[in-house]
């Protein structure tokens, strides 16, 4: 049996499950892993400046592409530089293998300089933590944990590589990749019943989530909808291309206004979940966003999100697609003509008030917009979208300026948008980098607000460093516009302590050319468009900061 170093047995594993990037942030501990890098040139390393930057990379990386990715970070303090974004990534169930230096085994005893509990510090926000104690045990914990990562319910996990681990060497099996295939599909009997219960509904309403996505469901969701003539939603919490935006049943994206949710549901009797949690909302309301008695069927491979607010009279622990894929058949079986019959005159009726019909309104609407000054944020968002190359990857991350974001940008693909999930702001610009190296062949926007933005605004380098097709655009309001509102909203109080980036004001295209990337500031509306046209056609990574009214 060939020798190996731990440090190079570790970088053979994850090759051979599939990683070709590891991103990561070097630290004494992780010198090791450094060392050994020189003999893998087919393992990409991407260098971001703090650790939450490297594990919001690696999660847009895998959000983009579906698939699992690696990270390495510095020991307990690196680790807890990553939590936030940890957290994120834990949300949305991204699979991702998270890796840490470890003080070598004795050395740790003696709690030196840097050392922490790294399993009990991870394990919250993880699926897995493990630590290696023996050489001979690295191929069998990183299986184990590739496996982990994905398998549905897909997330994060975590492993704690000591320095003499990684320093030592020994014959050892490196074993093989393992992936357990979920696609699973209800039982015949299970199918029957769901069908029967969603034909004896008279007025259904679908609201999808981010297993559509994960699941690749777009169409089969889309023909579910047609198929009842029944409007669709997405979820209250949006965070990916969840359905077609130009289907005829969608109606866009649920809010998180218990009472105004409530009243959109309030006309239909049964609520047909596809892969969601679909009524997560933000801040407490008196109001339960559900109708009383409103019966529910749920479909989904997260056993956390089925039923776990609201009991569902179905409940069917399955893969969406391979659902969707003979319930629709089922339902057209059962259904025969009257239901085909009942799904024209459900998309008749939908025709004047689905997303395609208000979208024409709201243009026009907000195009009167185009004099303002300052900036109307809404025009600002419409001249992004109009601009963007068909092909083009949105990150949205605009909370109040890009509030009318999903109204305006068609979902067509299930990469072709990605938002903030948890609500841990910072995540969009450093996941809009991973999200470029997981798509070179397509631009991509990165639209953010001046506050997200500075939690993370160093990921520019790496972006920069990297020369990827990237623009990132900096709405710039001038603080934190989103609780102004809600301070005004909630307390009556217009005294914003601590909400300004007014003294000094914060210089975005000034920190952008100091970190390698073409900038460029805009005050007048006149000037959105060519600037932005120009700029998502160009190659490179580039800044143009928007300066937009911050009125609340």
């Amino acid at each position: 049996m060939n020798r190996i170093t731990g440090r190079s047995a570790f970088l053979a594993l994850l090759k051979d499950e599939g990683i070709t990037h590891l991103f990561g942030n070097p630290g004494t501990t992780e010198l090791p892993i450094m060392h050994a890098l020189k003999d893998h040139p087919d393992l990409t390393y991407v260098m971001a400046m703090q650790e939450s930057l490297v594990v919001a990379i690696a999660d847009g990386f895998s959000r983009a592409s579906g698939r699992l990715v690696a990270c390495n970070v510095h020991v307990a303090p690196g680790l807890g530089n990553a939590m936030g974004s940890l957290f994120n990534a834990s949300f949305t169930g991204t699979p991702m293998i998270l890796t840490a230096g470890q003080q070598e085994q004795g050395h740790g005893l003696m709690e030196p300089v840097l050392y922490g509990p790294l399993v009990e510090m991870a394990k919250p926000v993880v699926k897995w933590a493990v630590e290696v104690t023996r050489l001979e045990d690295l191929p069998r914990i990183v299986r184990r944990a590739a496996k982990i990562a994905t398998t549905p319910p897909t997330g994060p996990v975590f492993i704690s590589l000591p320095g003499d681990i990684l320093n030592s060497e020994a014959g050892i099996e490196l074993g093989r990749s393992t992936r357990v295939d979920t696609r699973v599909r209800p039982s015949d009997e299970a199918l029957q019943a769901l069908a029967a219960r969603i034909l004896k509904a008279e007025r259904p309403v679908i609201i999808t989530g981010d297993e559509i996505v994960k699941s690749d469901a777009l169409q089969e969701a889309a023909s579910l909808a047609e198929t009842l003539g029944c409007p669709a939603y997405q979820s209250s919490t949006p965070y990916g291309a969840s359905f077609l935006s130009e289907s005829p049943c969608f109606m866009g994206a649920l809010t998180r206004l218990q009472k105004q949710v409530r009243e959109v549901l309030s006309p239909y009797d049964l609520m047909i979940v596809l892969g969601a949690d679909p009524l997560r909302m933000s801040v407490y309301s008196e109001v339960d966003p559900l109708p009383q008695g409103m019966p529910i069927v749920q479909i989904g491979l997260v056993d956390n999100d089925l039923a776990k607010n609201y009991g569902a009279e179905i409940a069917l622990k399955a893969d969406v697609r391979e659902t969707l894929r003979v319930l629709v058949p089922a339902l057209k079986a059962v259904g025969g003509g009257a239901l085909e019959a009942r799904a024209k005159r459900g998309i008749a009726a939908l025709a004047a008030k689905n997303w395609s019909a208000r979208r024409g309104p709201l243009v026009e609407q907000i195009s009167r917009a185009k004099d303002r000054s300052p900036i109307d944020p809404d025009y600002l968002t419409l001249q992004v979208v109009e601009a963007m190359p068909d092909n083009a990857i949105l990150v949205d991350e605009g909370l109040t300026s890009g509030r009318q974001m999903l109204a305006l940008r068609p979902h067509r693909d299930r990469y072709g948008y990605h938002a903030l999930a948890s609500g841990g702001i910072g995540w969009g610009l450093p996941a809009s980098v991973g999200v470029s190296m997981a798509n070179p062949d397509r631009p991509v926007v990165c639209f953010s607000g001046d506050g997200s933005a500075m939690y993370s605004i160093q990921a520019l380098w790496t972006a920069a460093h990297h020369k990827l097709p990237l623009t990132v655009v900096i709405c710039n309001n001038g603080g934190y516009r989103i609780i102004k509102q809600r301070l005004l909203a909630f307390h009556g109080d217009n005294n914003y302590v601590g909400m300004d980036f007014a003294d000094p004001p914060v210089d975005f295209v000034g920190i952008a050319k100091s970190l390698g990337l073409e900038a460029m500031r805009i005050t007048e509306a006149k000037d959105l468009k060519p600037a932005l046209t120009s700029a998502f056609k160009r190659p490179g990574a580039k800044l143009i900061e928007v300066v937009v009214d911050g009125t609340v």
